[in-house]
């Protein structure tokens, strides 16, 4: 893993435009991903820095912008695989302690906790006060998105559902002025998760970075010096 930080990709980065064509066979939906990904210069860039996956630098903006990881001194990643935000979380905190949660196995980090498991059931919850006493976190990260079903506003409702379950989550590991983001598609019926948000945190802001997608209609959910309960 590089330690240089990455220079922001500029227009024309790739100026060649390559064209996959459709084999015969093959779902039609894989040579429009597999054009994507090669004309995709932040999937270069990720190579390039050996980085698990492009979303790296959504957080490499993110913490540009906000400044979030840098004083942080226990950081949490909820759906954590495949490492993206890992690796940056590593590169920016250096003195933190990171914890990674998610479904899937992750390729072992060096520095990193990681537990295997629904964040939201007890047995992970009860994992995370073994290790840590009772500590609070200073910053809980999460770029989670449910698999899509296809249907938009089902897919809009099902992120807005992780998203508050993230948040709930937050609410209950954060340390006082502690940090919150959380990925989040563009659409209705997020306007009480947004009110929820903005009741715990002093701070709030709605980003889209750079390296997302421009067809994409994912924002991210900044939410800054968390409130506890005895404040609100």
């Amino acid at each position: 893993m590089s330690n240089k930080k990455p220079k922001k990709v500029k227009a024309g980065f790739r100026k060649v435009f390559t064209k996959v064509k459709h084999a015969k066979g093959r779902r039609l939906s894989t040579p429009k991903w597999l054009q994507r990904q090669i004309n995709d210069p932040y999937v270069h860039l990720a190579h390039k820095h050996n980085y698990r996956a492009r979303s790296a630098f959504k957080l490499l903006e993110i913490d540009d912008k906000f400044n979030l990881l840098k004083n942080s001194k226990l950081i949490i990643d909820l759906g954590a695989a495949p490492g993206g935000w890992l690796q940056i979380a590593l590169e920016r905190a250096k003195q933190a302690k990171i914890i990674a949660i998610d479904l899937q196995e992750i390729e072992p980090l060096q520095g990193v906790d990681i537990l295997c498991g629904d964040f939201t059931e007890d047995v992970i919850k009860q994992q995370l006060a073994e290790k840590f006493a009772g500590k609070k976190a200073d910053f809980i990260m999460s770029d989670m998105a449910p698999a899509s079903c296809g249907h938009q506003q089902t897919d809009h409702l099902r992120i807005v559902d992780l998203a508050e379950q993230a948040l709930a989550f937050a609410v209950e590991n954060l340390a006082q002025d502690g940090n919150f983001v959380c990925k989040l598609l563009k659409g209705g019926g997020d306007n009480e998760l947004i009110s929820q948000i903005k009741s715990h945190f002093s701070k709030f802001k709605i980003f889209k970075p750079d390296s997302s997608r421009k067809s994409s209609s994912e924002v991210f959910l900044v939410a800054q010096n968390f409130k506890s309960n005895s404040d609100i």
